[in-house]
């Protein structure tokens, strides 16, 4: 397994991290189509066999029982907590990102994983109704407590970013590491702003959906699973830009076959030559994470990288409204 550092915390995570919004108690409220706490387990124990070490999950996957799903995975196998990266979010929830609303749920988020540290907590969206420097002032209490040792953010406008990271700057607290943003070969409009400033700021990115929620792992855009026929944010984020989208995921499909690996592979090593530090990867199978780990050795020559880019056009925005 190859690692990488995020940013500039020193925390070292394999260059692939497991999105935990897979694991828990499934609900029509949710997702229907997570794993429970058994299968969780195996997901955990299947993940760190292979080296994995990174987790990603957050207050409102499935209610809290992804983490404590997660939490009551690491316990059972018997995982040193210094030998994982454990990530979790705040914002969907009562006062967003007020400081008691912070400061409320990352005691929450603690108690469900089993843990008295979070190694990366991210602020899951931008937050219109709360002064920046409440919210920055709050989550660098958390650095100074000890409750945390690093602060990310995710989907958001580049400017907002920009001015959480300045907010930061001239108050001597802790600026953001890590960007949790929506990024793939079918959506890159982070590209404009977004990545620039995260490069700016020597911010490490961890998107999610690198894979478009499986449009990019096969041919077809349905698959005629439980989550492709019940995940309505999946619907939401990609079945309008279907005809815009098909032409490159045939070109995908195309170079897998090239060159003789998955179109996961082709996906997640794109990602990878774009400079992101490691992709969040949701699998309910084993072999969605033995297709994802195998990623990291497929380096794309720039050729094929571009021929991937080509047929790409412009989309609307998903992610940080």
């Amino acid at each position: 397994m190859k690692h990488t550092t995020l940013g500039s915390t020193g925390i070292e995570v394999s260059r692939i991290c497991v999105g935990c919004m897979s694991f828990g108690q499934p609900s029509d409220d949710f997702h229907l189509w997570t794993l429970g706490p058994d299968d969780t387990r195996a997901m955990v124990k299947h993940a760190i066999d292979m080296g994995v070490n990174f987790f990603d999950t957050a207050n409102v996957y499935s209610h809290g029982t992804s983490e404590e799903f997660l939490g009551q995975a690491l316990r059972q196998l018997g995982v040193a907590r210094s030998n994982v990266v454990i990530a979790s979010k705040v914002y969907f929830n009562e006062g967003l990102l007020s400081r008691q609303a912070i400061e409320r749920e990352i005691d929450g988020t603690l108690r469900r994983l089993g843990t008295d540290y979070l190694d990366l907590y991210q602020i899951h969206r931008f937050d219109y109704s709360t002064p920046i420097e409440e919210t920055m002032e709050a989550l660098h209490s958390l650095v100074l407590s000890g409750k945390v040792r690093a602060l990310g953010a995710s989907a958001m406008y580049g400017y907002q970013f920009h001015n959480m990271q300045l907010c930061a700057e001239r108050n001597g607290w802790t600026p953001f590491a890590t960007m949790q943003n929506h990024y793939n070969l079918l959506y890159r409009e982070d590209e404009r702003e977004l990545i620039p400033i995260c490069e700016q700021y020597g911010v490490a990115r961890i998107p999610y959906s690198p894979l478009a929620s499986g449009h990019l792992s096969r041919k077809e855009w349905n698959s005629g699973s439980l989550r492709s026929n019940t995940d309505r944010t999946m619907r939401s984020k990609y079945d309008h830009a279907q005809t815009d989208d098909l032409p490159i995921v045939e070109r995908v499909a195309e170079l897998a076959e090239r060159l003789g690996v998955s179109m996961t592979e082709v996906a997640l090593a794109w990602l990878l030559k774009r400079g992101v530090a490691a992709p969040i990867v949701g699998a309910t199978k084993a072999q969605h994470l033995d297709t994802a780990v195998a990623a990291i050795d497929l380096a794309l020559s720039d050729t094929d990288a571009a021929w991937l880019e080509e047929p790409y056009r412009p989309h609307a925005v998903v992610g940080a409204l």
